[in-house]
């Protein structure tokens, strides 16, 4: 039994990092960086995975880490995807 759940927990673990390098890229301008939080505001443009518009908004970081590197003012790319019920950004670069 043990062994079963083992293996369902890492089967999960490893699709949702599939589906986290499927989602596309998207431009967005950095509007707020709250590190303390773990939390950005980017001004996007429209998210296809999951069926969002352009707007602004507050995402979670998936790795706090990632917001040492952005400031309000910065373009930058990045994915995001629902991770534990939270639309999350899973990956975030500045835009060249």
């Amino acid at each position: 039994m043990r062994r079963l759940l083992t293996i369902a927990l890492v089967s999960g673990s490893l699709a949702g990092a599939a589906l986290a390098q499927d989602a596309p890229v998207v431009s967005a301008t950095v509007k707020k960086v709250d590190t303390a939080q773990g939390k950005i505001t980017l001004d996007h443009g429209p998210i296809k995975n999951l069926d969002m518009d352009g707007m602004t908004m507050v995402f979670k970081a998936a790795d706090p880490a990632m917001l040492k590197d952005v400031k309000a003012g910065d373009k930058v790319k990045f994915t995001a995807d629902r991770v534990n019920g939270q639309i999350t950004v899973t990956k975030l670069q500045k835009a060249k």
